[in-house]
């Protein structure tokens, strides 16, 4: 790794190359464009982020999911060096290219079950939940949505129809799309009659409400996230998601597991919806599929995907080949570098500490998730009531130490881990002990 993976703080964060940055930045860009932590990046590698003023900071972020093969991972570089040097675009839809076919194959023979599928390529994951319902619609003649509670899928018109949350996504962006509606999801930490009951409770409600409120005949698409990842990595209690999509094969409705933030390793198996051998019938991937270069996947049954006419999907720069190579150097390494088992590896670290901390600390009312994908719930000591001041005085106090953290949940009350799946342990476990220090400090 030619970036030393160390974590080194050398100036205030934010330094202050940073800083004059970021009042150009204030300057140049829309208020409504947040930044989490205001330091401008000038590498990054291994598990670290250095920045403009040469403090390195420890990366439990991934820019959101997307470089789970780590940053400038060699096959991802060498790939895109060669491409840029030979074409960056003819628009596949114009002059195709073998990269994208490539990518297509992968994930035909990646994703989970055995049937026939078809897969297009498109920029963002808000871009392919969107297109996984023009297909279902087509496919299917109908038009009702189904979504659940805590979901996050997007931020074009549709797609943040399909969100829960209010603020910062939907609020005063409406009207919305119509067709839209919304089930519990199972929040086995919430749950009102606990987590035993959970999965039943929930599967049953969600189907009642389905069945009496829009009718399963209307139903093109139901549309799920295995983990909920905005909404404060939700795992949904064990049994929900094959009942689920039990549903919706018997009655032909669209299953579309919208695996943007779940995807490739990142949660111990290369897509979530593994964990419990639930099959979707579409599946949408995007985040971690490139690398960092801009691409996202809708993979389906072939006779779904099929059904749509020429000419009814697609896009401009839809599977650029840039983003194809880089795609493909992922998974490359994804498979030689076995990084499954790395996620793996990283949850059986993280796990164990973290609910250690639990014990040690009230304010930490839940710890969840798989593989490298984990978040804990702070909360008022001694209640369930959600505590999102907690969070930004732990978050502003690890950002302070040099590492970096990114926040979640519906009620803005949950830290959640993403670091990189090729992040040095030393790392991990330094970085766990910033976050210690930072709680016990609260």
């Amino acid at each position: 790794m030619s970036i030393p993976q160390e974590r080194r703080v050398v100036t205030a964060i934010p330094g202050p190359k940073s800083q004059e940055l970021l009042a150009r930045k204030q300057a140049a860009v829309p208020s409504g464009i947040g930044t989490t932590l205001p330091v401008f990046v000038t590498r990054a590698g291994g598990g670290v982020v250095q920045d403009a003023d040469g403090n390195s900071l420890i990366d439990f972020g991934s820019g959101i999911a997307v470089t789970n093969v780590g940053n400038a991972a060699p096959k991802v570089v060498e790939r895109v060096q060669k491409q840029v040097a030979d074409f960056t675009h003819t628009c596949f839809m114009v002059t195709p290219y073998e990269s994208y076919v490539r990518v297509c194959e992968k994930l035909n023979e990646l994703t989970p079950g055995d049937h026939e599928k078809r897969t297009f390529l498109v920029n963002s994951g808000a871009e392919a939940v969107e297109n996984a319902v023009k297909v279902a619609r087509h496919a299917t003649g109908r038009q009702a949505v189904v979504v659940f509670d805590h979901g996050y899928h997007g931020r074009t018109l549709l797609t943040m129809t399909l969100t829960a949350k209010n603020m910062p996504y939907k609020h005063r962006f409406g009207p919305f799309a119509p067709e839209v509606y919304r089930v519990p999801l199972a929040y086995p930490y919430r749950w009102p009659t606990g987590e035993d009951n959970c999965a039943e409770e929930a599967a049953a409600q969600a189907i009642d409400a389905i069945t009496k409120q829009i009718g399963a005949e209307n139903v093109a698409a139901v549309v799920i996230e295995p983990i909920a990842g905005e909404g404060g990595f939700i795992v949904p209690a064990r049994g929900f998601l094959p009942r689920i999509a039990e549903f919706c094969r018997d009655n032909g409705i669209v299953f579309v597991a919208d695996e943007v933030q779940t995807g490739f390793a990142r949660t111990g198996t290369l897509f979530a919806c593994e964990d419990e051998g639930v099959v979707p019938d579409i599946i949408t991937t995007a985040k971690g599929i490139a690398g960092g270069l801009p691409l996202a996947a809708v993979t389906g049954r072939a006779e779904l995907m099929d059904a749509v006419h020429v000419g009814g999907l697609g896009g401009t720069y839809g599977g650029n080949p840039l983003a194809c190579e880089a795609a493909l150097g992922v998974l490359e390494t994804i498979e030689e570098d076995d990084l499954v088992a790395r996620a793996r590896r990283i949850g059986e670290i993280m796990l164990p500490r973290l609910e250690a901390m639990k014990e040690r600390f009230d304010v930490i009312g839940d710890v969840r998730g798989r593989g490298a994908m984990i978040a804990i719930e702070l909360v008022e000591p001694g209640t369930k009531e959600p505590n999102p001041a907690a969070v930004q005085a732990v978050v502003k106090r690890c950002h302070a130490e040099g590492l970096l953290v990114l926040t979640a949940g519906t009620y803005g009350n949950v830290l959640r881990f993403l670091p990189p799946l090729v992040i040095p342990e030393h790392l991990l476990e330094e970085g766990l002990g910033i976050l210690e220090k930072a709680i016990a400090e609260l």
